[in-house]
This record gives C-alpha cells, sequence and structure tokens, in this order.
C-alpha cells in the first residue's frame, strides 16, 4: 500500500486556515476506477482510497505508517507569508486616512 503524508491547505473559498493543521494520511488508489455502464456512475472496488486519518503531528502520522508497514512519502507544507498591515482592516475606514478614498 502506498500513501502519502501531508498538512492540507486552506481553501480557495476562505482566507481562514481551519483544517489545515493536523496532517493527513491519504492511500494512493490501488486500481483505476470503472463506469458503471447502466447508470453511469463511477465506482471502483478499492476501499483503502477512501480511508483518511488525521494525526496532530507529522511524527506522529509517520510513526503509524511506519508500525503499520505503509510506504508513506512525506509532503512538506509550503507556508505562505501573512499578510500583516500595520493597522489592519480598519485602516481602510480611518477618520486620518491620508490617501484618496478609491472606491
Amino acid at each position: 500500500m502506498r500513501a502519502r503524508i501531508y498538512q492540507p491547505a486552506r481553501t480557495a473559498m476562505s482566507s481562514g486556515t481551519a483544517k489545515t493543521r493536523q496532517w493527513v494520511l491519504e492511500f494512493a488508489p490501488a486500481s483505476a476506477r470503472e463506469v458503471d455502464p447502466l447508470m453511469g456512475w463511477t465506482s471502483s472496488d478499492d476501499t483503502q482510497s477512501q480511508v483518511r486519518l488525521r494525526f496532530d503531528t507529522k511524527a506522529a502520522a509517520v510513526d503509524y505508517a511506519r508500525n503499520h508497514d505503509i510506504a508513506a512519502e512525506v509532503f512538506e507544507p509550503k507556508k505562505r507569508k501573512p499578510n500583516l498591515r500595520a493597522r489592519g482592516y480598519g485602516e481602510n475606514f480611518a477618520t486620518d486616512r491620508r490617501g484618496a478614498w478609491t472606491h
């Protein structure tokens, strides 16, 4: 069984970082998916591809994979630069604003 260990990125629809602090162990699909000729549904007989295990630390995920003889590859997260402004969001509505109001 092949697996990958990674820390999920934030969703494209939000700027928050919820559900991005845990590490995930996810199994690679062992067989290709098939299309049912009658209904057109996509199916697979591989149940491991549905398993997604969550761990608090990378070390815990790697230890789990090692103890259960799972060949896992670790993907390090790409950290993004924080977008911090001096006075924050309230600066947009400040009465002592220096620049012209643009909208």
